[in-house]
């Protein structure tokens, strides 16, 4: 389940279950109810024939009450909203906020759903599932429930966004060793569905993250800089020091070849990426020309106000040589590469 939470109270990754689905399910809970009751009916009418009629009709209802009512509600309460039909069909009986369901929650559905399913032989259940926008019926919105879909289609990997390039590096001593699990997964999870979410709620939802990303880190968001670009600067801030760990375990690790050639997982980001606003204030400015070249991100109008790049600085002089001042200059410390002795 996801850890973020829309407006509406429902977790993120949660689909709910639609009529199709959930009307196999029944079917496939009231054979097996039907059945069970049809057994013990029969064993309880051998078993009684000496009994005068209304001792017999006494039996006939506990036996309804208990097989066709209690049964269902104490599977769905143990099996924490997993009927057998259910789980057939790949559904859950979750809460709205998607926690467990409990005793209270299947005793109101199983008590509503003898007048809704039994006694209309479901036609209020299906109307009111057709009604409602999560398909619920009357027995899911008086126990504040929902039924959703536990086996969904495998989908694309969705990759972070990358950061704005006046960004990249800014966050090089940053201690993120306080930041917890729940927290990354969070933040994960806003970066990859952010334009899908509403923008009011969106913008309010990343400056919650941001500040508690800023509480676990000790440094505050820089003034000026978004929030969601924040975030994504400093996601990308421990993708990058993961990446360098794993490259230099598997470089001590002789058995784990290193691939050189594999594509970095932040540039094989799938789909378009959000436009990040460029600021205009002097202090960005000038951290995005402190930006390493090798990023490959120049700010608009840097280039024109740079003028040209040397020449010398795309081939280094030869070593010992009387050019061999130019591998000292700009170029080097733009690159981050030496030439060869």
């Amino acid at each position: 389940m996801s850890g973020v939470v829309t407006g509406d109270a429902v977790v993120l990754g949660l689909r709910p279950a639609r009529l199709p689905s959930r009307a196999l399910a029944l079917v496939i809970d009231l054979a097996l109810v039907w059945a069970a009751y049809l057994l013990i009916s029969v064993g309880l009418a051998m078993a009684t024939a000496s009994l005068d009629e209304a001792a017999g009709t006494a039996v006939s209802i506990a036996s309804f009450v208990l097989v066709l009512v209690g049964a269902p509600i104490a599977v769905e309460t143990l099996s924490h909203g997993r009927s057998l039909g259910k789980l057939a069909c790949g559904l859950r009986v979750v809460r709205d906020d998607g926690g467990p369901i409990r005793f209270r929650h299947a005793l109101v559905r199983g008590a509503i759903g003898v007048v809704e399913i039994l006694m209309t032989f479901g036609a209020v259940a299906c109307i009111a599932s057709l009604v409602s926008a999560r398909g619920r019926r009357v027995g899911d919105v008086f126990a504040g429930t929902l039924v959703v879909r536990e086996r969904v289609p495998a989908a694309r990997s969705v990759y972070v966004p990358p950061p704005p390039p006046w960004l990249l590096g800014r966050f090089t001593e940053l201690d993120l060793s306080g930041v917890p699990d729940d927290l990354w997964l969070a933040v994960r999870q806003y970066l990859t569905r952010m334009n899908q979410l509403d923008p009011d709620v969106g913008r309010s939802l990343a400056e919650r993250l941001a500040v508690d990303l800023a509480a676990c880190t000790g440094t505050p968001v820089p003034a000026g800089v978004p929030a969601g670009a924040f975030l994504a600067a400093v996601v990308n801030e421990r993708q990058t020091r993961d990446t360098r760990r794993a490259h230099a375990a598997a470089a001590r690790n002789p058995v784990v070849p290193v691939n050189p050639s594999a594509p970095h997982p932040l540039r094989a980001a799938a789909g378009p990426h959000p436009a990040w606003p460029v600021p205009t204030a002097h202090g960005h400015a000038a951290a995005a020309d402190s930006a390493p070249a090798s990023a490959g991100f120049v700010l608009p109008g840097a280039a024109s106000a740079a003028g040209p790049a040397p020449a010398a600085a795309s081939s280094p002089g030869p070593a010992g040589g009387g050019s061999g001042g130019e591998g000292t200059g700009p170029a080097r410390a733009a690159t981050g590469f030496a030439p060869p002795a």
